[in-house]
């Protein structure tokens, strides 16, 4: 797969199908992952979801992708930007509804709250991103997209050591954030 990221980064718009039908089984599990955190009858299925995604990432045309594992980031960057966006769309956190439990892997439970919403974590998120940018990758990167710790060390060119360590203190900041966001 990385041949043909590398010829679609290069131009070559002719190996789009291949590179879609190699990573389709891992964009719907990365969409389902995303989705598994959302509130229970989120009226958004994974395969829609996908596809948002995958016509979101043919408008992308200046990316150079490094591997695989920096395509499925990517991936999951987009999933999660059209999550917020459908949830604000919505207005759900305004109204009280659409509220949702985030259940972070490894114990990364950023609010006291048993059903803290999409659109905080987000806003909480982007928040992080002005600190500390490979921080708010590495939770993208690992809760959105589901990758493991080597996968995102690859992608962002760090070891998997710095990864559980960006994990563990982006954690904390996001508890601390989420927690004064109320």
């Amino acid at each position: 797969m990385a041949d043909l990221l590398r010829a679609w980064s290069e131009g070559d718009q002719s190996v789009v199908p291949q590179i879609i039908e190699l990573a389709w089984p891992e964009l719907h599990r990365i969409a389902q992952h995303c989705l598994n955190n959302e509130r229970p009858g989120h009226t958004i299925q994974a395969t829609a979801l996908v596809n948002e995604a995958y016509l979101k990432l043919l408008d992308i045309h200046s990316i150079s992708w490094q591997d695989r594992a920096h395509f499925f980031a990517v991936g999951a960057r987009l999933m999660r930007r059209i999550l917020v966006d459908y949830a604000r769309t919505r207005g759900y956190a305004k109204r009280g509804g659409g509220a949702r439990r985030v259940d972070f892997t490894e114990s990364l439970n950023v609010s006291q709250d048993t059903e803290p919403d999409i659109e905080r974590l987000d806003d909480a998120l982007k928040a992080l991103e002005k600190v500390d940018s490979r921080k708010a990758q590495v939770v993208e990167m690992r809760y959105f997209g589901g990758l493991t710790a080597e996968e995102t060390a690859s992608v962002l060119n760090v070891t998997p050591k710095t990864v559980q360590r960006d994990w563990n203190l982006a954690k904390t900041w996001l508890l601390r954030e989420m927690t004064h966001q109320s």
